[in-house]
């Protein structure tokens, strides 16, 4: 049997029909599926057939939510503790790796470092559920011991710190969780940024007298720029997203008065605890316009600077 021969034009189509069929079966059509949802009310239980055409009502329901904007604050809240500190320690790391360490030990340092990040979020969030364990956590009890410095005599194994059952404890703990499981990817991030800068910047700066804080700020921060922002965009639409940590820390509930509900956490309940498809379909559209809108601040404040021109 002769063999079906393609013309070099289709070649390229038949080859990524297998991603592109992929993709649209679940990747775009979900997308659209859940743009069309927005704008029903419907039942799943009841079928496709149940919905019913409701126009803006979702997104009106949506904004005038008390819940929906408590668990945008909590999310923004948990974003920024978290991903502030990530970048503050991990570009000075990062510079500390690179300038102390050779090669071989550098690469362990990096994979202690970057062991969080690839462990499995599930196993990170039980583990942690037990350090902060209010009678038994490794956390206070580790607190216990610094009670003898000025100001914290009330850190006693008798009065430990409830965590993860008081409102004014969880989102701080949450954030904790987050900064430790990824400072070491941005670290990385950075560390790779740092070893494209070349050698000579730094050997004229330190001739012309130039100190290291010197040359840290005005070679090594102008030169992370475009890394800077690459690794602030993936925070900033990460952060906002936040669902597995605080999900498995609170029981999927949000904890003691929903301090610790992410925003993805209230729209996994609204659409499979009280059965409302439509609502979270417009919550998270309203989520990605705000994690859109944020990237495009993101991107003006500090997108990398072409030549004047």
């Amino acid at each position: 049997m002769r063999g079906l021969r393609l013309s070099p034009g289709m070649a390229p189509y038949v080859l990524l029909s297998p991603f592109l069929l992929l993709f649209a079966v679940f990747g775009l059509f979900p997308l659209l599926f859940s743009l069309y949802l927005a704008f029903q009310v419907w039942e799943p239980t009841d079928g496709l057939a149940a919905m019913h055409f409701v126009g803006l009502d979702n997104f009106r329901f949506a904004l005038g939510d008390a819940w929906f904007w408590k668990s945008l604050r909590n999310t923004v809240w948990m974003a920024l503790a978290s991903g502030i500190p990530q970048h503050a320690v991990a570009i000075p790391l990062a510079c500390f790796l690179q300038a102390a360490f050779r090669q071989r030990w550098r690469d362990l340092m990096i994979g202690a470092f970057f062991l969080p990040y690839i462990t499995s979020t599930v196993a990170i969030a039980i583990m942690f559920s037990s350090l902060f364990s209010t009678d038994f956590g490794l956390v206070n009890l580790g607190l216990a011991t610094l009670h003898g410095l000025p100001g914290l005599s009330w850190l006693t194994p008798d009065h430990p710190i409830d965590w993860l059952g008081r409102p004014e404890n969880i989102k701080p703990a949450i954030s904790l969780i987050v900064f430790w499981r990824y400072v070491g990817f941005n670290m990385v991030l950075y560390l790779a940024a740092l070893q494209t800068i070349p050698a000579d910047l730094y050997e004229a700066a330190a001739m012309d007298g130039a100190s290291h804080l010197q040359q840290f700020r005005h070679i090594t921060l102008p030169s992370l720029r475009p890394m800077i922002y690459f690794a602030v965009t993936l925070s900033v639409i990460g952060g906002l997203q936040l669902f597995e940590e605080p999900f498995i820390l609170t029981g999927g509930r949000g904890g003691s008065d929903q301090a610790g509900m992410s925003t993805a956490i209230y729209l996994y309940r609204m659409a499979f605890d009280f059965n409302d498809f439509g609502a979270a379909s417009a919550m998270s559209w309203l989520l990605f316009f705000m994690v859109a809108g944020l990237t495009w601040l993101t991107n003006r404040a500090l997108r990398p600077q072409g030549p004047a021109q």
